[in-house]
């Protein structure tokens, strides 16, 4: 049976102001990417994400950015690979705190925005974190969007990597993703389409309508679209018509 993972940025909210639509989407999914605080979230926040993603049984990992509250970490920085790594270390240790009160293993680390980018364009950098990641626990999965990326940790005999696609944003003929400035709602059928596509044969219809290779074993939903859920929905029901299993990064 074909098996894949579900994960969501999740815990970005912070103080007043609330990000996302955690609760109504955690149902859903089966891995959580909890912000570390840096570019999103505060500590009450983390500790009730995990609460609610263990309430869920869905697995957790940190989702660290770079310290950019303001920018919500998409804004470029000039950091050296051991700041990057400093701010990973950083923000997975707050995490594994949160995580050891509430009784979770923490599963896998996913950079986020900005960080990505610069991990992406720079392998000294890439290196650091994964360099990191198995300093603080060699069981970490390590999520990977970015293919570059992705063949990097291909090079880690000692570190586990699984590379991620996308089903609520267009690909270019080229892999990269288009992203609007502005978040709208999906095609609840269209990203169901994508995500059997990628599950079963590993690719994709890009933008121009040619097919690309997105060897994914996890599938990202951005849970601040407005109809998420109902995107989530109707993958469901058709992972449910397909015979695709739905497993936790730790579980694959």
């Amino acid at each position: 049976m074909v098996a894949i993972d579900i994960n969501c940025d999740m815990g970005e909210s912070f103080g007043n102001y609330t990000m996302g639509r955690d609760e109504e989407v955690m149902p859903y999914i089966t891995s959580a990417n909890v912000a570390g605080g840096f570019h999103a979230g505060d500590p009450h926040v983390m500790r009730e994400t995990i609460t609610l993603a263990e309430e869920h049984d869905v697995g957790v990992g940190i989702h660290p950015g770079l310290p950019d509250m303001m920018g919500f970490g998409r804004r470029q920085m000039d950091a050296t690979p051991q700041e990057v790594r400093d701010y990973v270390v950083y923000q997975l240790g707050a995490l594994i705190g949160f995580a050891e009160w509430a009784g979770v293993e923490v599963q896998h680390v996913k950079p986020h925005g900005a960080m990505y980018s610069m991990l992406s364009g720079s392998d000294d950098h890439a290196r650091a974190v994964m360099d990191a990641i198995l300093e603080v626990d060699p069981e970490l999965v390590y999520l990977a969007t970015d293919l570059n990326i992705y063949e990097i940790a291909e090079e880690y005999d000692e570190l586990d990597a699984v590379f991620e696609g996308y089903v609520d944003l267009d690909y270019r003929s080229d892999h990269t993703l288009i992203v609007e400035k502005e978040v709208s709602e999906v095609d609840p059928g269209l990203a169901a389409d994508r995500a059997v596509s990628i599950a079963t044969r590993g690719e994709v219809e890009a933008a121009d309508g040619t097919m690309i290779d997105i060897p994914a074993d996890s599938l990202c939903i951005h849970g601040d679209n407005p109809n998420s859920v109902e995107v989530l929905e109707t993958i469901h029901e058709r992972f449910e018509e397909e015979g695709i299993e739905l497993k936790r990064l730790d579980e694959l």
